[in-house]
């Protein structure tokens, strides 16, 4: 008969094989107690207080750059705001350039207005004054030559009703009144 194994395995001809074990620890016992080592090994050796160590480290470093992250989003948004104001008070200042320069322009109209009438009005005193010289030098001219023409006809009248006999007793009255006096 066969002995029975405690740690046999049957093939498939049902010839039974033992497991090789040492000092009293089959394969998983060993891969088992390797591990218990390895453990206590890296306990002794403070591996899992280095681990939390870097880790601690690391969750700073991530921290710090979340809080340099945030200080640099709050700068963004100071300068975000201080450029809007910027480009609102530029927008005001344009709005009331465009409104000082409507108005001096409205300003600029009025007085071109003014001037022009000023202007028509002055031109149209010179204009009455060329026209009062006009007539004035045509009065001038009309008297001048009803002078004129009244001289030639006096002169023309004379020359008709005096002649040289005429003129004789005429001369001799003017003669003695003169020389009577």
């Amino acid at each position: 008969m066969a002995e029975p194994a405690t740690h046999a395995e049957t093939g498939a001809q049902g010839a039974a094989h033992a497991e090789p074990t040492a000092f009293g620890l089959d394969a998983a016992g060993w891969v088992a107690l390797a591990m218990l080592v390895v453990f206590a090994i890296l306990v002794w050796k403070r591996v899992p207080a280095a681990i939390g160590k870097a880790l601690d480290d690391k969750i700073a470093t991530i921290r710090g750059q979340l809080e340099e992250a945030a200080q640099l989003r709050a700068e963004a948004e100071a300068l975000k705001a201080e450029y809007e104001a910027k480009a609102a008070a530029a927008d005001a200042e344009a709005a009331t350039m465009i409104e000082r320069a409507r108005h001096e322009a409205e300003g600029i109209v009025d007085q071109a207005k003014a001037d022009t009438a000023a202007l028509i009005a002055r031109r149209g005193r010179m204009a009455e004054d060329k026209i009062a010289a006009a007539e004035r030098a045509a009065i001038d001219q009309v008297r001048a030559r009803a002078a004129s023409a009244a001289a030639a006809a006096a002169a023309t009248l004379i020359a008709e009703d005096l002649d040289a006999e005429a003129d004789k007793p005429m001369v001799d009255k003017t003669i003695a009144a003169l020389g009577t006096r």
